[in-house]
């Protein structure tokens, strides 16, 4: 809503799209089902903490596909990218939580981005994300392309 997430998916898009062979398809939570799991290869989950939890729309998103795609992705590499106002450790162990029942293997650590919104106004408007952490963001694309282009994961 305010912006912060999609600016690092951007970065991440970025240092994905620097390897051979790669096909992004990127989708926010909300247009994102079962088929587009199945189909994945690898996996970013990007989403903003608000109240020391992941997006209600990113919620949704795991309990639409949860059980459609139980079984069917074991094994397969996924990351995780939170925005955060202090924290982001919460937003980041409920997706572990949910990528452990769903049998995936972290291939990075969570990437938390925090952006010091503590007040109500800094909490609403909207972000500008540092350029180091950008850089974060394209390193873990590149990393990830690059696990897929050379066939590790």
């Amino acid at each position: 809503m305010t912006g912060g997430t999609r600016q690092l998916v951007e970065a991440f898009c970025e240092g994905a799209r620097g390897q051979e062979g790669i096909e992004l398809d990127v989708r926010r939570a909300d247009q994102a089902d079962a088929a587009a799991v199945l189909a994945a290869d690898v996996m970013l989950f990007a989403t903003p903490e608000n109240l020391a939890s992941m997006a209600g729309m990113m919620k949704d998103f795991f309990d639409r596909t949860y059980y459609g795609v139980l079984g069917r992705i074991d094994g397969r590499p996924y990351a995780t990218l939170v925005c955060a106002g202090s924290d982001g450790e919460g937003a980041a162990r409920q997706i572990a939580r949910i990528a452990t029942g769903w049998r995936l293997n972290a291939v990075a650590e969570p990437l938390i981005v925090i952006t010091h919104a503590q007040t109500p106004e800094a909490i609403l408007a909207p972000k500008t994300i540092a350029a180091a952490d950008l850089a974060r963001a394209r390193e873990l694309g590149a990393t990830l392309a690059a696990g897929v282009s050379l066939g590790i994961w």
